[in-house]
């Protein structure tokens, strides 16, 4: 008798280990305290905006807050680098935009690597881009103004809100193709870029859906877009690719976590975020700034932003951006 009793308290001994790991992780069910979503931009703007609204609708799903940090500075990328030094354990996270992906590339003192020190949770959305020139400007369409830019090499200027910026990477990519000379003039922000536009400082600009309220009041003329997909709100407005020119950006955004995180979290926050973005009032808030909704899982935006990655390395080696 004494022997069995040794036994099984041996055996039971043995067991501890795994008997006290169980409860551990049942304690772990995520999540079970507030998510830190932080944005790389200033409070205010439109891409803060957006993703506050997804995060008040998340959190009711996810039953935590989930509280929006603002670190704006760096080109945007101060959410990817407080990543490299957060736990991987989903709670914190940040808005992916195109500077995480591109800045690397255009400045040699950030480390990081886009693709494989990040984990990809969910692309959510993206931005209108568009050429936009002055009412009383001699095109009416941009085959007009690629034309008058072919036969008059170095003489027009045009703006966008800075050199490495999508805005500004589209219209390149849109003039070496063509075999165009010109002069880009970077601006401090798309309302700079517009003001300077509406001075006459410049011919055109290359722009987000900031010109859409001047475009709508007559004060600035729209030629084309650079998205897959003619904007909601002007409908009669042609993009770039319908017009012939295999161009199309749609410049997509979602969210990020730091490297290493479990697939199950990621899940989590991916299905809340996604239910999110999919509610009316954030429908109606991408519908005002003519964004469109372009939901992809995590494995798959990675891989999207893999190939962008190489293909944008390409076209910065040719405009001499590309570090060294």
């Amino acid at each position: 008798m004494t022997r069995l009793t040794r036994r099984a308290a041996l055996a039971g001994t043995a067991l501890l280990p795994l008997a006290a790991a169980v409860p551990s992780r049942a304690q772990g069910k995520f999540p079970d305290k507030p998510i830190r979503l932080i944005i790389p931009w200033a409070a205010g703007g439109p891409a803060d905006a957006g993703f506050r609204i997804l995060s008040e609708s998340a959190a009711k799903k996810l039953g935590q807050p989930v509280v929006v940090e603002n670190k704006g500075g760096a080109a945007g990328v101060l959410g990817a680098l407080a990543l490299q030094d957060a736990k991987p354990d989903g709670y914190t996270i940040s808005q992916m935009h195109m500077s995480v992906l591109r800045q690397p590339m255009l400045n040699a003192s950030l480390k990081y690597d886009p693709i494989k020190d990040l984990t990809y949770i969910l692309q959510i959305t993206g931005f209108v881009m568009g050429v936009v020139v002055r009412p009383d400007a001699p095109w009416k369409t941009l085959p007009e103004l690629l034309a008058y830019a072919k036969a008059n090499p170095g003489k027009l200027n045009w703006g966008t809100l800075g050199a490495g910026s999508t805005q500004h990477l589209a219209m390149e990519s849109l003039g070496l193709k063509e075999g165009l000379s010109w002069t880009h003039a970077p601006y401090r922000g798309t309302a700079d870029t517009l003001r300077a536009l509406m001075g006459g400082e410049i011919d055109f600009a290359s722009e987000s859906s900031g010109w859409a309220p001047l475009v709508m009041s007559g004060k600035l003329r729209l030629l084309a877009v650079f998205t897959e997909s003619r904007a909601k709100r002007f409908p009669e407005v042609p993009t770039v690719k319908e017009l012939g020119l295999e161009i199309a950006v749609d410049s997509p955004g979602g969210l990020i976590g730091p490297k290493g995180m479990d697939p199950a979290v990621v899940k989590i926050l991916a299905d809340a975020f996604r239910e999110a973005a999919g509610e009316p009032k954030h429908l109606e808030f991408l519908d005002n700034m003519d964004q469109p909704l372009l939901l992809l899982d995590g494995p798959a935006y990675q891989a999207k932003m893999a190939k962008t990655m190489e293909q944008e390395r390409e076209l910065l080696k040719k405009l001499n951006l590309l570090a060294t």
